[in-house]
C-alpha cells in the first residue's frame, strides 16, 4: 500500500499547543487584561491618583486571571447573552398587568 492514498485506518494529524492555547497576557485574556488597563489608566487620568490606577489593574489582571483559568470564554458568552431570548421557566410568576377603572361614570 502506498503511503498517501488507499489506507483505511484512522487518520492522523499532528496537533500543536501552541495553536489550541488561549491568547493571554500575565495570564490573563487580553481582552480582559486590555480592560483592566484601561480602567487603571483612567482612574489614574479622572482621579490623579497613580496609587489608585496601579491598584485597580492589579486588582482588574488578577480578577482577569480567575475568569481566564476559569473559561477563556467568558466575553463572548457575556456578549452574546444579550441576543438570545431567555428560557422559559414555569415557576417564574407573569407580571400581572391591573387596570383601574372607576365607577362613579367619571374617565
Amino acid at each position: 500500500m502506498s503511503e498517501g492514498g488507499s489506507q483505511r485506518g484512522a487518520r492522523r494529524n499532528k496537533v500543536f499547543k501552541a495553536m489550541n492555547r488561549p491568547l493571554t497576557v500575565l495570564g490573563a485574556e487580553r481582552r480582559l487584561f486590555f480592560v483592566a488597563l484601561i480602567a487603571g489608566g483612567a482612574v489614574f487620568s479622572l482621579m490623579h491618583s497613580l496609587v489608585g490606577g496601579i491598584v485597580l489593574f492589579i486588582v482588574g489582571v488578577a480578577i482577569a486571571r480567575i475568569a481566564t483559568k476559569h473559561d477563556v470564554e467568558i466575553l463572548r458568552v457575556l456578549f452574546n447573552s444579550g441576543k438570545f431570548c431567555r428560557r422559559y421557566d414555569p415557576m417564574k410568576p407573569d407580571a400581572l398587568e391591573i387596570a383601574v377603572r372607576r365607577r362613579d361614570g367619571q374617565s
